[in-house]
């Protein structure tokens, strides 16, 4: 028991190494600008100390209206790598115009770009299929390809560090691929749930969960009533919402899964300053919580949580192997 003990704490501790404070342009590091702390996160854990990260929009704010400022546009003349979600935001698409006039002469990152390392939009099954830019990076999938995309623009500005790079990008992706096949193994398959928001499908598609409704079924479109959401909650398995989300609408989420006597998971979309891979465990570790709660229960996660569903995992042999590997990297 206590060499598993040790075995889940260095897990623990490898999926958050590699975060450091985001940095100025000072240190001879590339330096990298990302739109959001989110995708900053991702860029930071996978490639450590050997490059400088700073993001645009600050924590709190909207990311779909903050406006780019002339001290921003100065810092993005001096990126080597431009890293967005996509490039459906404001700053975004403003990005994309000074990188197009020439204003911009680093790499800069978009859809087509993630797209080509397995990037994928997911459909809002609740809003006619339409295709989900919200909360991407939540889905493992996508934040590999944000990293691999990242790991070749990288290449291209600084080929000396190639090997690098490469190795950083490597020891990331084992990490995450580690906690993907752990927690799947742990949700099991064919559930469904009600989300808050568009961005939470991206933290429970990937486990096996269908968002098969959402309160706030886009950002352009109205909150739906809760009495109206209830039956289709009483046949899904779970409610979930986001922590770090508006008051009114944490409030419709707890409404709704007491009306309809379900347990619902408590998920980060928004952070700064941690380590992805730790964000991904929390928030897996959350759902897989939800998914064996009783009705009406709600069920936050706590250390201890992260700590007994990688232990579980280890039991029942599905990442042992991996896990090992990357500590062994280390």
């Amino acid at each position: 028991m206590r060499a598993r003990g040790l075995i889940i704490t260095l897990i623990l501790l490898t999926a958050a190494a590699g975060l450091i404070p985001f940095a100025g342009a000072s240190s001879g590091k590339p330096l990298i600008v990302t739109s959001i702390a989110p995708i900053a996160s991702i860029v930071q854990d996978a490639f450590g100390d050997s490059v400088d990260v700073v993001y645009i929009i600050p924590p709190g704010a909207d990311p779909h209206e903050y406006q780019l400022t002339a001290s921003q546009i100065e810092l993005l003349r001096k990126a080597d790598v431009i890293v967005t979600t996509g490039g459906h935001l404001p700053v975004e698409k403003k990005i994309a115009e000074l990188k197009e006039e020439g204003t911009i002469t680093g790499e800069a990152l978009f859809l087509d770009d993630y797209k080509r390392e397995g990037f994928r939009y997911l459909p809002e099954h609740w809003y006619n299929d339409k295709d989900n830019p919200h909360g991407i990076w939540l889905d493992p999938t996508n934040a590999l390809a944000v990293a691999k995309a990242t790991e070749k623009a990288l290449e291209s500005v600084d080929p000396v560090h190639s090997d690098v790079y490469e190795s950083e990008y490597r020891s990331f992706e084992e990490r995450v691929n580690a906690i993907v096949e752990a927690y799947q193994a742990l949700a099991g398959k064919n559930h469904t749930a009600v989300i808050q928001m568009p961005s939470d499908q991206y933290a429970i598609e990937w486990l096996g969960i269908k968002a098969v409704a959402s309160i706030k079924p886009e950002e352009e479109v109205p909150a739906i009533g809760v009495d109206d959401l209830v039956p289709t909650a009483r046949k899904a398995d779970i409610i979930v919402y986001a922590l770090d989300s508006p008051d009114q609408m944490k409030d419709a989420a707890k409404e709704l899964a007491a009306k309809s006597g379900k347990p619902f998971a408590e998920i980060t979309v928004f952070w700064s300053d941690r380590p992805y891979t730790e964000v991904l465990i929390e928030n897996s570790a959350a759902v897989v919580k939800a998914l064996g709660g009783r009705p009406g229960e709600i069920l936050p996660v706590q250390r201890d949580d992260v700590e007994r569903y990688v232990a579980l995992s280890l039991v029942v042999g599905i990442v042992l192997g991996v896990a090992l590997g990357v500590i062994l990297k280390k």
